[in-house]
């Protein structure tokens, strides 16, 4: 897996062991990221609950079900833009209220569009939150575990989703409430408050590329309970380096490399969400429970979680690319599975497993293969943009299968046509080796 270079520090976590608080930055940010997990799968633990209540279609509960997708596109792009510019922690705390007050508002939900605006709202502080979080792993990681703290920062949301998912199944069990998801989220959210405050340091880089006032003061202290010696001064800043921006990324050679990768993000992103978002309700008009359908989404969450791990250590070992492509295909196969009139809760929840892993497969495998593609100095802002725009794919996924679900296409067709995202994504990252 290719390094994620921190610029600004000049290599001063770079080459010594981690401190243990650097250890717990990085656990609180995957914390964090699992929170993300369960408040964006938190309305599809809830979907079969709402349409039943307000008797709503699956057309406009493809709509409900995308809102906080759409909002994560925005905040990701927007938020983490903020992030640059008043620094990392408090972009997470203010992502994390957002979260808190969109999670708890969903539960007092009466009407669809209500609904719809907290699910945005919500989407808002999980995407920004993600680009924070990402941000503050790499840069409080040594060289030696920045690229595997950044797959375990990924795997976090899985996480999230897995114990989240088992929480929400007993909830819908014992209280029958969709309402009692959301609630439970908004508290979970807020328990971890405390601990950021406390054991959450702004990033020594952010301090050093924005330099307010006092940052030598705050940089020394950080470096001071990281176990380093402070610093006289801080570095002269780089002069002279190329600045992310969308004009320079369609510029020279880059435009082919940010096509094919929004592309390819954007098609296998929807095909995730698909997955994530309309498994249950699926689940449940074949007959099973709430609770059930919740048990197959841990069961596809699961599968996500070992294929973010695993492609990370194959990473170090094999051809990235090549098993990225792989995956990408056999998800296209496997979701066709799912969607031929198969039976039985296990087999479903296996099918479905194996479909999140592969597809998932192909998610993260794109993280290390954009950092690769762009030069350094267009790295961020590259990759920052494929994830913005390609979330678009996030959105859009739930609202077609909705569309066409609502048209009267049955599931072995609605599953067809999202599965052709993961071998579009394929194609994307082909085109991409044989260029290089």
């Amino acid at each position: 897996m290719a390094s994620m270079d921190t610029e600004g520090t000049g290599g001063l976590l770079d080459a010594t062991p981690m401190h243990w608080r650097q250890w717990v930055v990085v656990v609180l940010c995957i914390a964090l990221n699992a929170l993300d997990g369960f408040d964006v799968l938190s309305i599809s633990f809830a979907a079969p609950g709402i349409a039943a209540e307000w008797g709503i279609d699956r057309g406009v509960l493809g709509i409900v079900l995308s809102m906080e997708l759409l909002g994560m596109a925005l905040g990701s792009v927007l938020i983490g833009n903020l992030a640059d510019r008043i620094g990392r922690r408090p972009t997470i705390l203010a992502c994390l209220a957002l979260m808190v007050a969109g999670m708890g508002l969903s539960a007092t939900a009466q009407d669809v569009t209500f609904l719809s605006v907290t699910r945005l709202a919500t989407g808002l502080g999980i995407g920004g939150m993600i680009s924070a979080t990402s941000a503050m792993v790499a840069e409080f990681s040594n060289a030696r575990h920045r690229s595997m703290n950044m797959v375990l920062n990924i795997a976090g949301y899985s996480a999230g989703a897995i114990l989240g998912g088992l929480v929400a199944a007993a909830l819908l069990e014992r209280t029958g409430d969709w309402r009692s998801v959301f609630l439970f989220g908004a508290g979970a959210t807020l328990a971890i408050l405390p601990l950021l405050f406390f054991f959450l340091p702004e990033s020594i880089d952010s301090l050093m590329a924005r330099r307010p006032a006092n940052a030598l003061d705050r940089v020394n202290r950080t470096l001071r309970h990281l176990g380093r010696d402070p610093l006289a001064g801080l570095p002269e800043p780089v002069t002279g380096a190329v600045k992310p921006s969308p004009i320079a990324l369609f510029q020279g050679g880059h435009t082919r490399i940010t096509l094919l990768l929004t592309v390819a993000y954007f098609a296998q992103i929807m095909l995730f969400y698909f997955v994530q978002k309309w498994v249950p309700k699926i689940i449940v008009d074949m007959g099973h429970s709430p609770a059930e359908a919740s048990r197959v989404l841990v069961a596809a969450n699961i599968g996500s979680l070992t294929s973010a791990v695993l492609i990370g250590l194959a990473s170090q070992k094999l051809p990235l690319r090549p098993l990225v492509m792989g995956s990408m295909v056999a998800g296209f196969f496997a979701i066709a599975l799912f969607g031929s009139g198969l039976s039985g809760l296990g087999t479903l929840s296996l099918v479905v497993a194996v479909a999140a892993f592969c597809i998932n497969a192909g998610v993260v495998g794109l993280y290390p293969i954009m950092g690769a593609a762009f030069p350094a100095p267009l790295r961020a802002g590259g990759i920052g943009f494929v994830i913005g725009v390609g979330r678009g794919g996030s959105a859009i996924g739930p609202i077609l299968a909705g569309a066409m679900f609502a048209a009267g296409s049955g599931l072995l067709p609605v599953t067809l046509a999202m599965g052709a995202g993961g071998l579009i994504a394929a194609l994307m990252v082909w085109l991409l080796v044989r260029r290089n």
